[in-house]
């Protein structure tokens, strides 16, 4: 079940908050919809999700009121959820690797990937350890904590909630009619940017990355990126913006996860914006315990490298995402080295423009299915392809809804210029506000009753 779905959107979703708006048990009702809609579409992986928030629960617990035995409980609570999270999405990969090294024979049985597991695995390390610095104590009832790790807005796309940011929430929290409002305007524009932007380029990419990258001339290859890059940054942000919109509606405020990205002028600025909840857990979690940019110069970058590199493998057990991270580490050294001084000196647009290129040969590892596609792919972004009667011209897969779709999230991602302030009377506002809810309300139903495109890439992460 996702968000952009009609079950979702017009049964469980209404029930869901009709229960919980009428009845007191708050955590119990948020616990049971949770498991329910994790059930919809991974039942056997309901008692994985259950046992995660058992075991951390236990760990946090113990480490709350142990002495001396405090680290050697935290590691071992680490450990357990990484051994998790490595049973289901790394052991096929690394079996490979030793197949493919001689060490050993024979594939694995199918390991099947659990939906969120990347979530709500990092989800777990982050109290812990949040636990063990003594800077949130330790939630005293499971009931509570599970219905923590399992809250249904953000389980299986994020953003990556940390028990810190709404542990108030968790024992009390307040519902007015202003904030159920605002998240449901939120729900609605991060709705329109799913089914509306993402979905439209996504059958333009999905199509161009189909084809052979030989056959593909730059226009096409181009293209095919640029659809992607639309593709992933406003399916991955409009489902983010749901999340934050439906805990607004139940009363948690959600951190946010995406700021314009695209309008970044340099790749560490890129990282400030895109997929926040993420970047901050690996500098606050690792990069900052293993010294930050506190150490020697040399020690800094091995630090930014390997956070990219364990970023990359986050998102997938495969060498294009582990390439991926490696890119933007890279990057970020250079940067470190003196290529960030040089952005600042060119025009915003330049940077800007710099950035993207960085950030969309990026995005070609990221999508591809292995790493020779991606180099065959990236040839023909430089006109680098096979016979040029054989090629395959982006107009057959680019329809106009694509096309426009695709302008349109250009615009929005990365126009840099904003409308100056204007102070309108408040019963405008508020008409505004239902204007645009409204319309773009019934532009997605019907575009979803119309049985477009909805495809759900989170099945990789």
């Amino acid at each position: 079940m996702v968000f952009s779905s009609a079950v979702f959107l017009f049964y469980f979703l209404p029930g869901f908050l009709l229960l919980y708006y009428l009845l007191p048990w708050k955590n119990t009702v948020l616990l049971a919809g949770s498991l329910l809609f994790y059930a919809w579409g991974e039942p056997r992986f309901v008692p994985l999700l259950l046992l995660s928030a058992f075991l951390n629960y236990s760990v946090g617990y113990l480490i709350a009121r142990a002495g001396p035995r405090r680290k050697a409980l935290l590691v071992t609570g680490v450990v357990l959820n990484l051994a998790m999270l490595g049973y289901y999405k790394y052991l096929g990969f690394f079996a490979g690797i030793l197949n493919g090294l001689g060490l050993r024979e024979g594939a694995l049985p199918a390991i099947v990937l659990p939906l969120g597991i990347s979530f709500f695995t990092f989800q777990g390390i982050s109290y812990l350890i949040d636990v063990y610095r003594r800077d949130i104590t330790a939630q005293s009832s499971f009931l509570r904590f599970a219905m923590y790790k399992a809250m249904f807005p953000q389980l299986i796309a994020g953003p990556i909630v940390r028990y810190s940011q709404i542990a108030g929430e968790v024992d009390h929290r307040s519902l007015s009619n202003a904030r159920i409002w605002m998240g449901l305007r939120l729900f609605v524009l991060g709705l329109a940017q799913k089914v509306l932007i993402a979905n439209n380029v996504a059958l333009a990419a999905d199509r161009i990355f189909a084809v052979d990258p030989s056959r593909l001339d730059a226009a096409s290859a181009w293209m095919g990126v640029a659809c992607y890059s639309i593709q992933i940054l406003f399916d991955f942000a409009g489902y983010s913006t749901m999340a934050i919109g439906i805990g607004h509606m139940l009363g948690f405020s959600y951190p946010p996860n995406f700021n314009r990205p695209y309008s970044a002028t340099s790749i560490t600025d890129f990282w400030r914006r895109w997929h926040i909840s993420l970047s901050s857990w690996f500098r606050d979690y690792l990069y900052i315990p293993l010294g930050g940019n506190r150490a020697s110069p040399l020690r800094t970058y091995f630090n930014l490298a390997l956070v990219f590199f364990l970023c990359g493998l986050w998102h997938g057990a495969a060498w294009t995402f582990v390439i991926w991270g490696l890119w933007h580490g890279a990057l970020l050294v250079l940067e470190r080295l003196g290529g960030a001084k040089l952005l600042a000196r060119l025009p915003a647009s330049l940077a800007q423009a710099w950035t993207m290129l960085c950030v969309m040969i990026g995005w070609v590892f990221f999508r591809a299915e292995n790493v020779p596609y991606a180099l065959k792919y990236l040839g023909s972004m430089a006109g680098i392809h096979g016979d040029p009667a054989l090629l395959h011209p982006w107009r057959l897969d680019v329809q106009a809804s694509s096309l426009t779709a695709l302008v349109v999230g250009i615009v929005l991602a990365c126009w840099r210029l904003r409308a100056p302030a204007v102070r309108m009377p408040a019963v405008l506002v508020h008409g505004g506000h239902l204007a645009w809810t409204t319309a773009l309300s019934l532009l997605c139903i019907a575009s979803l009753a119309a049985g477009t495109y909805n495809p759900f890439i989170y099945f990789r992460f």
